[in-house]
């Protein structure tokens, strides 16, 4: 009895149908632009890599894989530059800043001390006589006086002793005051009047600038006085009647009496 194969899905394709379907899985390949060497062991039986085309496209991968690797720490470098250029810019920024803050904090400060100073200056009172007392009040009665009574005080003084301008002031008169013998009177910088009399010297000419303090001449016994002392009047006004309480006055100024 023959034997026969059973038909369906068990039986072996025959080698004229393997190599159909072979042939048939090349020429598919081919079709899809796959590099035709790739099946080229199966048919040829070479099996040396050079043949199948594989070792280039690894070679390539590699050479794109490392350029890719190259641009993105070149990119990542760029960008940590950028951005430490711009910390520093912002750095210096801030700093400028500051130091312009700082230049007009000291520049406002500067100018306030000098107004300051300026101000008390203008604003600074001394006695006439630094050290010395008052030996005849305001207002004093009694015949020695044309008026009945002292227009200012009376503040003990050899002959000789230095008289200072008690503040800031214009020298109006300096000379010859009749009564008064040598007389200095000044216009202070808030309009009020001083007078300095009986000196034996003058240091100052009219028109001239005086600080307090400044010397303005010497004590002495000139005109209308019974002994050396300096006649102090403090005035509101330039004319003769106008006089206030000179004690008042310079302790209103910050003088103590």
């Amino acid at each position: 009895m023959a034997f026969t194969r059973a038909p369906g899905k068990h039986r072996r394709p025959s080698r004229m149908q393997r190599g159909t379907a072979r042939a048939a899985g090349v020429a598919a390949l081919a079709g899809t632009g796959v590099v035709g060497s790739l099946a080229a062991p199966a048919l040829a039986a070479e099996p040396a890599a050079a043949q199948t085309g594989l070792t280039p496209v690894v070679t390539l991968g590699d050479a794109v894989a490392d350029r890719i690797d190259a641009q993105a720490a070149a990119q990542h470098e760029a960008a940590r530059e950028a951005a430490e250029a711009a910390a520093r810019k912002a750095a210096e920024e801030a700093a400028r800043e500051k130091a312009a803050e700082e230049a007009e904090k000291a520049r406002a400060e500067k100018e306030r001390a000098a107004r300051e100073a300026e101000r008390k200056r203008l604003n600074t009172f001394v006695s006439p006589i630094p050290g010395s007392y008052v030996s005849t009040g305001y207002k004093s009665g009694g015949a020695v006086w044309s008026s009945g009574s002292h227009t200012g005080v009376d503040f003990h003084a050899a002959t000789g002793t230095p008289v200072q301008s008690v503040g800031m002031g214009t020298v109006v008169e300096a000379g010859w005051g009749g009564a008064y013998g040598n007389q200095v009177v000044i216009r202070m910088n808030d309009g009020t009047y001083t007078q300095y009399g009986h000196l034996s010297s003058i240091a100052v000419s009219p028109g001239q600038q005086v600080a307090a303090g400044q010397r303005i001449g010497v004590s002495g016994a000139t005109g209308n006085v019974t002994g050396a002392h300096l006649h102090f009047e403090a005035r509101s006004g330039a004319d003769y009647g106008s006089d206030l309480d000179p004690v008042a006055y310079l302790r209103a100024h910050g003088v103590n009496l």
